[in-house]
């Protein structure tokens, strides 16, 4: 799973890279200027964004990480289940709110010809079908960890396999193995699902990431790029955390912690410096470009909202820890809710 979220990764880097090589060939739908553009300014800003951008992903991402000590923001806590439901907020409300307008308004574009980008909403469509595919990519995922941990824990088993031992009587009560195999079986599935989930919604982020800072590493405007930075850094703090939730109740190992902590972190700040060194040759308002990330924005908003929906929301909400407690889930609404409107406020600026 981890090698296919590598290559998934790689050829939609690849893909948006050959095409933004590709739009130098285009004279169409010139890049306006306006009284906020200045290319000296710029470079400036976008230099501080790439260090302060930097800084809030390391922040979210690893605050959940070295804070486990903090008794309060233990994964078994009330505290921890309010925050990722916060989090996810963050998440279903980029997906809503910034990536898929986004990825509407390029392909819906006066540079575009009518037909067929005018006749076809592309960017609902490549979205649902992001949807199908991460449901696809979720479910075969799940199937395959669990049918590979099921092999392994008979090789592991301290009985030695032996799935037919006799209970032992201890002061006249039987204790058997079979409750603990099922307390066992249950959290290794959950385990599982954890795991999935980290690797899925670190795929996702990372495509969005790379084509948000891109854009904001190619553009000139001084005035779009003060209201990116602040946007973005608030952004990528709390989506790390809803991601940094989740590699922590994957339980990985230190150094894939610090790896996929590592590819969070640098993703946008990449693309930052990706859009700095392609500015004289990206038009973002050729046709190429345009289809290229909007179609690119499409999907990800699609396995964002999927990922928040399903794996982060609905996991937790229809869970035995807020299905065991109305007060929970209300303050767990109220999280969402003010995650999800914190989010849609930045699209003001974003």
């Amino acid at each position: 799973m981890a090698s296919f979220t590598k290559l998934i990764s790689i050829f939609l880097f690849l893909l948006c890279f050959l095409s933004i090589q590709a739009v130098s060939q285009s004279d169409e739908c010139e890049t306006t200027v306006n009284s906020c553009t200045n290319k000296g300014k710029a470079l400036r800003l976008k230099i501080i964004a790439i260090f302060s951008i930097l800084i809030a992903s390391v922040i979210g991402v690893g605050s959940p990480l070295v804070t486990r000590s903090i008794p309060m923001l233990h994964p078994d806590r009330n505290m921890f289940v309010i925050l990722k439901a916060f989090a996810a907020g963050i998440i279903l409300a980029t997906g809503f709110m910034h990536v898929l307008p986004d990825s509407f308004d390029m392909l819906w574009s006066n540079c575009l010809k009518e037909n067929p980008w005018h006749k076809f909403p592309f960017s609902g469509f490549v979205a649902m079908m992001s949807a199908i595919v991460t449901l696809m990519v979720d479910s075969m995922a799940t199937s395959l960890y669990t049918k590979k941990h099921n092999e392994v824990m008979p090789e592991n088993s301290p009985r030695g396999g032996d799935d037919h031992e006799s209970p032992v009587v201890s002061g006249g009560h039987f204790h058997g193995h079979h409750h603990m195999d099922a307390k066992e079986t249950n959290a290794g599935s959950q385990l599982l699902r954890y795991r999935v989930v980290a690797m899925v919604l670190e795929m996702g982020i990372v495509v969005h990431s790379v084509v948000i800072g891109l854009s904001l590493g190619a553009t000139n405007d001084t005035c779009t790029i003060k209201g990116l930075v602040a946007a973005l850094c608030f952004h990528q703090m709390f989506e790390g955390m809803g991601l940094g939730g989740c590699i922590l109740q994957a339980e990985y190992k230190w150094m894939k912690k610090a790896i996929m902590v590592f590819f969070f972190s640098v993703t946008t700040p990449f693309g930052i410096a990706l859009g700095i060194g392609l500015s004289k040759t990206y038009k973002e308002n050729s046709p190429i470009a345009l289809i290229t990330v909007g179609l690119l924005n499409a999907s990800s908003a699609g396995l964002l909202i999927y990922m928040a929906l399903v794996d982060l929301l609905s996991a937790d909400f229809m869970g035995p820890k807020l299905q065991g407690s109305i007060k929970l889930q209300v303050k767990s609404y109220i999280a969402v809710l003010l995650g999800a409107g914190a989010m849609s406020l930045m699209a003001k600026w974003a």
